[in-house]
């Protein structure tokens, strides 16, 4: 199924059509990872996004208990318009994809910034997106640096991992500095054991991608470190969107640049 709007996507995620990843959809539009917390623990958060605006680059808070946003996707509803949400209860965690009957009118939504956003400036580049060509989602991974911490929040920053031929790493890192609402240069580049990553094809998240002769691994900071502090602060109640099925923004990637001369 191919989709020309994001809003086309938001109603299929909100009709019970569309469950799956979102990397290559809409191409020329952001899309967003999402964390939902109660009132209590929403300053915590707002505080680890300022630390840490590279792996949590924020992009719209909502009202708490209110659902739709006003700037980022204007009426969108986050209980159901993404593809699939993890919500953590009690130490344990579970996938949906409709998150209306268990919500709270205490909860506060963030959004983030989210790499797929520059994967069509980095295709422009003549850089390959890997997992878009193999039709799979992004590899992710836990790396040995540490958020900032804020309150009750901290843990490892995630990394996504593109293969890149190493005579276009220089055009890989400057399309995507131009972007540092959804993350900007890359955080890594070569081998993954400098970020504790022991193995590229067991990732954290996501899946698996091929790696050919004459490339290198390229590593950018991941909104599912949000994922990664909210399981580590060990909270009663939390919903994220599962990594990879991101909520689609009407807002366009070009939105979200800054001019940059190098």
């Amino acid at each position: 199924m191919t989709y020309d709007t994001p809003a086309q996507v938001r109603a299929a995620c909100r009709d019970g059509r569309h469950a799956s990843p979102t990397p290559g959809f809409c191409d020329g539009f952001a899309q967003a990872n999402v964390v939902v917390l109660p009132k209590r623990y929403a300053w915590d958060f707002l505080l680890l996004c300022q630390r840490n605006p590279t792996p949590l680059p924020l992009l719209e808070v909502y009202d708490a208990g209110d659902p739709i946003s006003r700037s980022m996707a204007p009426g969108s509803d986050i209980r159901t318009d993404c593809p699939r949400y993890i919500v953590l209860e009690k130490g344990k965690t579970r996938e949906v994809t409709d998150i209306s009957d268990i919500w709270q009118d205490d909860l506060v939504t963030f959004l983030l910034g989210c790499s797929f956003t520059f994967e069509s400036g980095l295709m422009e580049a003549g850089v390959p997106v890997r997992h878009i060509e193999e039709n799979r989602n992004v590899p992710m991974y836990r790396s040995n640096i540490q958020l900032t911490p804020a309150g009750v929040f901290s843990g490892p920053m995630v990394v996504s991992m593109r293969p890149v031929p190493a005579r276009l790493v220089p055009a890989a890192v400057l399309s995507t500095a131009r972007f540092p609402a959804v993350h900007g240069a890359p955080v890594w580049v070569g081998d993954p054991h400098g970020l504790g990553i022991e193995d590229l094809d067991r990732p954290d998240f996501g899946d698996a991608v091929t790696m050919r002769d004459g490339e290198l691994p390229v590593f950018w900071a991941c909104g599912v470190s949000g994922l990664s502090a909210v399981t580590t602060a060990g909270m009663d109640f939390a919903i994220t969107h599962a990594p990879g099925h991101m909520l689609m923004l009407d807002v366009r990637d070009s939105e979200l640049g800054a001019n940059i001369s190098i």
